[in-house]
């Protein structure tokens, strides 16, 4: 068997989006990812379904494995023939002992190659609005261990030389010294009212900073709980905190919100919660397929001649009737008179996107409108053609026939339980990681509890947020609560709603 190849992968300093590109293939590509408790678990996601996941979690206070044992983990892994993506917090090489483990690979001859990180010593005091340099105040800064022991009676750190001689000095996993290193800053020259930062899991959604000076960071911290993972920054540039913070200040900041959107449509939900700030993790509660009996689909389209009205109620019916006329050799052209109805604006821009003009489109997303737009305008006698989900409500096609109308109700496509982690899931709950849950349909929210195995017990603390009255009345009947609801059925009325909704 020949020897694989090992990556040492700086994994950023926490925020997911921090990974570089060339990271983010190095996962993909792994057979075996090694990976530590810095490293953001949604990374994790990047990794192919066979990829061996080994976690070797190390804390100041407590090591999963010893760096000895992670060392041999990679080698064995490496002399198998493997793939291995080591994904380390921060940069590899910068206090990440990158470099032993590229020496136990060396001496095994197992070629490697480093991926370096956004590190955490100047990432986090960005997120925290903090530069480490600022052409006003200091043009050198110094990144220093924090993990020394302040017992020991020699000190490999030139105290003396670090207090004076750079402007802002930044000490990594250094809280349990914290005091020793502000009593150490003052002795050799530092004054005792230079500003201190300190930066708790920065990036993330959990982001705490304290400020304060040193001496009194100290009390402060033990007053406010401060631990590791923490950075400490010493120097002047601390106080421009105050006016460039802009992590904190975003509305969604320190939120975690569950999309349960189907994979492929779950994109602009995410990227809508991550530009406010939030942190989106995507479960997907369904998955969009095609209907049980397709003909019926098929024969619609081959009798499109026949309708005076087509009525869609979702993007997903314009794509799969779409697909299905170009199956069959036709194109916009042979919607020629029809009249075209869209549930939303959603859906409207979906049908506006073939270049087709919509007749209707209700001022409420909901198909009870759509029967109060149309109970006017279709005639008794003419065909419509309801092209939805397979699941859907009856009341549409029961009011449209009551008008005297020839429906034809085709399922274009119907929804299943979708594909999420379900134990990821249950996880995040039980540990109180998850702040919201985003429900865009009735079927997300009866396959959500389906998710749960109907544990709704694992909600509590939860915010729910509803895209509309009938998802908002399907989770009431299955005992969930809504916290709010949007004023208008759409991605961003959701949005909007979980922006007001979600620090209440």
């Amino acid at each position: 068997m020949g020897k694989g190849y090992v990556y040492l992968v700086g994994a950023g300093p926490g925020d997911p989006k921090l990974l570089t590109i060339k990271g983010s293939e190095c996962i993909a590509k792994a057979d075996v990812l090694v990976y530590d408790r810095l490293a953001s678990r949604r990374l994790l996601s990047l990794a192919r379904p066979d990829c061996e996941l080994i976690y070797v979690g190390k804390s100041p206070d407590r090591h999963t494995l010893r760096q000895e044992e992670i060392n041999q983990v990679l080698v064995s892994k490496g002399l198998e023939g493997k793939i291995v993506t080591r994904l380390k917090g921060g940069d590899p090489f910068v206090f990440g002992r990158g470099g032993e483990e590229a020496e136990a690979l060396l001496g095994a001859g197992i070629p490697f190659e480093i991926v370096p990180g956004v590190t955490s010593a100047i990432s986090v005091p960005a997120y925290a609005g903090i530069p480490v340099t600022h052409r006003d105040l200091t043009s050198s800064f110094a990144v220093i261990t924090g993990h020394e022991d302040p017992t020991k009676n020699s000190s490999a750190l030139a105290w003396e030389h670090l207090a004076t001689a750079h402007g802002t000095l930044i000490f990594l996993m250094g809280m349990e010294n914290l005091p020793i290193i502000a009593q150490k800053l003052m002795e050799n020259g530092r004054k005792e009212t230079t500003p201190v930062a300190l930066i708790m899991w920065g990036t993330r959604p959990e982001q705490r900073t304290l400020v304060g000076q040193l001496n009194n960071i100290s009390a402060l911290a033990e007053q406010e709980g401060f631990t590791n993972p923490s950075i400490i920054i010493v120097g002047e540039v601390v106080a421009l905190r105050e006016k460039l913070q802009w992590f904190e200040k975003r509305p969604l900041f320190g939120q975690r919100v569950v999309v349960t959107r189907s994979r492929h449509q779950a994109s602009a939900l995410s990227i809508a919660i991550e530009d406010l700030g939030g942190e989106p993790w995507e479960f997907p509660a369904i998955e969009v397929v095609p209907p049980t009996n397709p003909g019926h689909l098929t024969k619609a389209v081959q009798n499109l001649k026949k309708f005076e009205w087509l009525v869609f109620t979702s993007v997903n019916g314009v794509e799969y009737f779409f697909e299905e006329l170009k199956v069959q050799g036709k194109d916009i052209r042979d919607l020629g008179g029809v009249e075209i109805v869209a549930i939303g604006p959603a859906t409207q821009a979906a049908l506006q996107s073939k270049n087709l003009k919509v007749s209707f489109v209700p001022e409420e997303y909901r198909a009870e409108k759509i029967i109060e737009g149309l109970a006017s305008r279709v005639l008794p006698g003419q065909s419509v053609l309801l092209a939805r989900a397979e699941e859907a409500r009856d009341i549409l096609p029961e009011s449209l026939k009551a008008l005297g109308a020839d429906v034809w109700d085709i399922p274009a496509y119907k929804t299943v339980l979708g594909g999420a982690n379900r134990e990821e899931l249950g996880q995040l709950l039980r540990e109180k990681m998850i702040h919201a849950v985003t429900f865009t349909s009735s079927s997300t929210v009866k396959n959500f509890v389906q998710l749960l195995d109907g544990d709704l017990s694992l909600l509590e603390g939860v915010k729910l947020f509803s895209i509309g009255p009938i998802t908002s009345a399907t989770a009431k009947d299955l005992g969930l609560q809504i916290h709010k609801e949007a004023e208008k059925y759409t991605i961003p009325g959701l949005v909007q709603a979980l922006v007001e909704g979600i620090k209440e």
